[in-house]
């Protein structure tokens, strides 16, 4: 009657396959230190070759012997050539990572967004701070439309920009412009570009 891998027992390591747990389940059964030792370190020789890409990482070998250990319940009673893992570490929970627990006033703008505008009201006033200002606003306008997934009037933009520096920053005339010129250096249309490139490919010929 054949028999399926979900009735048979449950492998610890199941990236090794069921055969190499099968030869560990043998190693078991062996009385005999000394070939019981032999089969061992002949199982991690075929672990080894089954991921030779790993063999220039350190501490691959010392992995193995615990690879070995731990599929055979850490009753496997031979000379481990490492130290190797110890049955209650595998069980140990990890150190609780605290969430970060600041308070992000508007979710679609994000808090990397929040941390330019305070370095922004920072800034002493000059072309670098309106340069950084209008790159904000333009982050703000592409965020909102990537929510709304609609038009955004440079209004809201404007109100949004005040709110989150606490009336420091604002959209001026001059920063409106700076935000136009970001956009026409960036932005090139897809038929001039096939138009530029036909024609440099014309000339070539």
């Amino acid at each position: 009657m054949m028999e399926y891998n979900t009735q048979q027992k449950r492998m610890p390591l199941p990236e090794y396959g069921r055969s190499i747990q099968n030869m560990v389940d043998h190693a078991l059964t062996i009385e005999d230190r000394k070939e019981r030792q032999r089969c061992a370190n002949t199982i991690i020789n075929i672990m080894g070759s089954m991921f030779p890409h790993l063999r220039d990482v350190p501490d691959f070998k010392h992995k193995l012997w615990d690879h070995l250990a731990i599929m055979s319940d850490f009753k496997l009673d031979i000379d481990y050539p490492y130290e190797v893992i110890k049955k209650d570490n595998l069980i140990t929970k990890p150190d609780h990572i605290a969430y970060p627990a600041t308070k992000i006033r508007y979710k679609h703008y994000g808090r990397t967004l929040e941390v330019l505008i305070k370095e922004a009201t920072n800034m002493p006033e000059g072309n670098l701070k309106n340069n950084l200002i209008a790159l904000i606003c333009n982050h703000m306008k592409k965020d909102f439309m990537a929510w709304n997934k609609d038009t955004v009037d440079d209004r809201k933009i404007a109100d949004d920009l005040e709110e989150l520096s606490n009336g420091k920053l604002h959209m001026t005339d001059e920063i409106i412009s700076i935000m136009s010129n970001r956009l026409a250096q960036n932005y090139r249309p897809k038929n001039n570009y096939q138009n530029n490139r036909g024609s440099n490919q014309r000339k070539k010929y």
